[in-house]
């Protein structure tokens, strides 16, 4: 038992259902605080910073778990650091310069652009220790972060729900804050371990091969990413922030379907790029295994969300009930194609997963275009099914194509 519960992948699933848990409990004070229009405003300024977060990483989570093994935690920090240096400089330079120049009718104001700018800088920040973590064998430390994260803004939502705070910006200031503040502690403590025993020198050459792999899999990066997220940017112009509302209501909870897989996936990358190197690399019982996972709890989650809207969220989010089917399918595709990409990194083909992340967005976006103005949050839900359906036969036609090696 006490081997099962270092494995990075329990550790990394803990803090994935963690953070769904919270994400859950979020998303029930908001609907219960705003106002669907209120609520959509926090979703699409959230939506903001995690397309942020991407250009910041610019596709070097996975690069950099693959090329870092067995370094020590603050040579991983100081090396992750140069790789987010320049990027961060000139994002914040951007946001600075939109906050202050942009029209009135182009901006929420100042403040609340330099709050997104920030929010993605902490964001990209998290997202790098996970990768650290995961590379010198600090998961347990990245899911204490997480805890701490959990409780800091739990108490602070708790605390914006019981004094009817209806500002979206305060949400989306208790988002920061809790964020920021456990991320920094524990990089400072990363930087002041001393060295294990064995631990290995950084090469000159890792970081220029990690921003090289991880220039290949930007494009991946940034469509999954869109194509996760520009469904709640796209319904504001299309229908209006109340669909939004509704929508991220569900989205919200569906989404959480697909972190197992996608903590599996992570996990495995190093393990798999070993054994595909040794010729014992077997995807069809991974992906045996994993569509089994997604048939099970499909079927379930649908009929318990279906059921638990309105005494949830109450009986304004009772339209929402018609997108719950096709958001939990969609979920459910997207996480096998998670391991199902996951497999092609490990087998060196960064283009091919770019190319399917890509023909996923493009799908979707498309059906947003065409079935929003139509059908409102329902054109979205079928959008998303269709572009998560694209890219996860993308990916498994390719992964069958790129065969085992014998």
């Amino acid at each position: 038992m006490g081997a099962l519960l270092r494995e990075p992948t329990v550790l990394l699933l803990a803090s994935q259902v963690l953070t769904g848990t919270v994400a859950l409990t979020a998303n029930i004070l908001m609907v219960r605080s705003l106002t669907p229009t209120h609520r959509g405003e926090v979703a699409l300024l959230l939506q903001v910073v995690y397309l942020s977060t991407q250009v910041l990483l610019l596709g070097t989570e996975r690069s950099f778990v693959a090329s870092y093994h067995n370094v020590t935690p603050a040579s991983a920090v100081r090396e992750y650091a140069r790789l987010l240096a320049v990027p961060s400089g000139l994002f914040l330079s951007a946001a600075l310069i939109w906050g202050v120049a942009a029209p009135d009718r182009l901006t929420p104001g100042a403040a609340v652009v330099a709050m997104v700018a920030w929010f993605a800088l902490v964001e990209a920040t998290a997202l790098a220790t996970r990768s650290i973590a995961i590379a010198v064998g600090r998961v347990r430390d990245f899911l204490l972060t997480r805890v701490i994260e959990a409780l800091l803004l739990l108490t602070m939502l708790i605390g914006l729900y019981l004094t009817g705070a209806g500002d979206p910006a305060a949400w989306l200031l208790a988002y920061l804050i809790a964020g920021a503040l456990p991320t920094v502690t524990f990089l400072v403590i990363w930087l002041r371990l001393a060295p294990a025993p064995g631990a290995v020198a950084v090469r000159p050459e890792q970081n220029r091969q990690v921003r090289r792999e991880g220039l290949a899999l930007f494009p991946a990066a940034i469509s999954n990413m869109a194509m996760l997220r520009v469904d709640r940017l796209v319904i504001p112009a299309l229908a209006s922030t109340a669909a939004l509302g509704l929508y991220a209501s569900v989205a919200t909870m569906t989404e959480l379907l697909a972190w197992p897989l996608r903590a599996y996936a992570d996990s495995r990358l190093g393990r798999w790029r070993a054994a595909h190197h040794d010729g014992s690399l077997r995807t069809r019982p991974i992906m045996l295994g994993t569509v089994a996972y997604t048939l099970a709890v499909v079927p379930i989650a649908a009929g318990g969300l279906y059921l638990l809207i309105e005494p949830v969220f109450g009986h304004q989010y009772h339209p929402a009930k018609s997108i719950v089917v096709p958001l939990v399918v969609a979920a459910g595709l997207y996480g096998i194609s998670r391991v199902s990409l996951g497999l092609l990194i490990a087998k060196g083909h960064a283009k091919l997963v770019s190319a399917a992340e890509i023909t996923g967005f493009a799908v979707s976006f498309a059906a947003y275009v065409l079935l929003i103005p139509r059908l409102g949050v329902l054109g979205a839900a079928w959008g998303s099914l269709l572009g998560y359906g694209a890219c996860l036969l993308f990916a498994m036609v390719t992964t069958a194509l790129t065969r085992d090696r014998s």
